[in-house]
């Protein structure tokens, strides 16, 4: 079988998009797949090239027997609206133009959150009479409408209806949770082409392991009780609620917060950290996936946030299975919904409502002196984690793809 797949987001990255498709395709690929990545030069999320890159018309790699083809975009960070709209149209065109020479293709997959990646993969699909898989991470553009990013108007109107007409042609629909189904279904999407593949982790990479001597040591953090945030720190994230959660309780030395990455909103939050001088927080650039395993091991609590918005009931955020692998209790800050449940449904850690800074102080104070119930959450964890392995869900969307063809 010879699977396309358009991705604008692929490792070295490390944001849920990129690792999620690498996980599929190298499984795909040793079952004995032909698989082609098409994607960009790695900038995600401070719009930066990483080093060793150039954004070359195009780059032809390989890695663990998939062909790996970098395309030219117009690289910006990701904030705001226009420029992101602008890279997406860039990675539209490079991805479609160089796609119609990247040889036979019985399925082309195009994942979101943004869904000119399915436009791409629509049009190439028809062009080499393959089947169309659109996998949707993210119901967009509804998402960029619940953080800000874009407004009521012509140009959401015209996304939306794009958005159905990507959906009715698709021939399967991929989706992340039970409630981005039952939506699309609302909107009149024919439930019998849609399946459920959840996020997951890679039980051989996300493991329990000892906390890092030398690391607590170089952070000032050996003996303190660590909440830790380790992801991307976007307009969704709401954390800055979570630094004035901080603010709140300052006094108390043996609690320290760690945030390790970056994104649209990282510059501001950085900003407020220094203004209240928060002695209590440490804030670290993005790092390289391996180091972030490094950082997550630190955290005795891996910190969960999301803005107060309905839509954001509907997602699960990949940190959740990446903590629960690694047997780290996870304390969400987050509207309930679907990530919720699976937190209470597997007793794998606690939930306080979104936005609100005093709760989240008050939650974090108990469970520093709570030994107890958090060993007991983090055996929970590590049960909960082998429902989502990753290799599982991977060769479950293989069956699926084999059946469409």
């Amino acid at each position: 079988m010879n699977i396309t797949f358009l991705t604008a987001n692929f490792p070295p990255e490390s944001n849920a998009p990129a690792i999620r498709t690498y996980e599929h395709i190298k499984l795909w690929s040793a079952s004995g797949c032909n698989v082609k990545v098409i994607t960009g030069a790695p900038n995600f999320p401070e719009g930066k090239l990483y080093n060793g890159y150039k954004n070359k018309w195009l780059d032809v790699d390989s890695i663990h027997g998939v062909v790996l083809w970098r395309v030219k975009t117009f690289i910006t960070a990701n904030r705001g609206s226009f420029k992101r709209i602008l890279s997406f149209l860039s990675y539209m065109l490079s991805s479609f133009i160089f796609g119609i020479f990247s040889g036979k293709a019985d399925i082309v997959i195009g994942t979101s959150p943004q869904f000119f990646t399915a436009v791409s993969a629509w049009a190439l699909a028809r062009i080499k009479r393959a089947k169309f898989v659109f996998e949707v991470r993210d119901i967009w553009p509804a998402s960029i409408v619940a953080v800000g990013a874009i407004r009521p108007g012509i140009v959401l109107s015209c996304l939306e209806k794009l958005e159905i007409f990507l959906y009715r042609r698709a021939d399967l629909i991929v989706v992340v949770t039970e409630m981005f189904k039952s939506e699309l279904v609302k909107r009149g999407v024919d439930h019998s082409k849609i399946i459920i593949i959840t996020n997951g982790s890679n039980l051989s990479v996300f493991k329990p392991r000892p906390k890092p001597e030398k690391s607590l040591n170089d952070f000032n953090l050996n003996g303190k009780f660590v909440v830790g945030y380790v992801g991307t720190h976007g307009m969704a994230h709401a954390l800055d609620k979570v630094i004035d959660a901080a603010n709140l309780i300052k006094k108390h030395r043996n609690i320290h917060f760690l945030f390790v990455g970056g994104g649209a909103m990282k510059v501001e939050f950085d900003k407020k950290i220094a203004e209240l001088d928060l002695v209590n927080v440490t804030s670290l650039p993005r790092q390289e996936r391996s180091f972030m395993i490094e950082f997550l091991s630190m955290c005795d609590i891996s910190m969960v946030s999301l803005r107060d918005v309905e839509l954001f009931k509907t997602v699960i955020p990949s940190k959740i299975f990446e903590s629960m692998a690694m047997g780290i209790p996870i304390l969400c800050s987050i509207p309930k919904g679907q990530a919720t449940k699976i937190i209470k449904e597997n007793d794998v850690g606690w939930n306080v409502p979104p936005e609100s800074p005093a709760q989240l102080a008050n939650k974090i104070v108990k469970l520093s002196s709570s030994g107890g119930e958090r060993q007991i959450v983090s055996k929970n964890c590590l049960l909960a984690a082998k429902k989502y392995d990753r290799d599982e869900l991977a060769s479950r969307y293989l069956k699926e793809l084999r059946r469409l063809i």
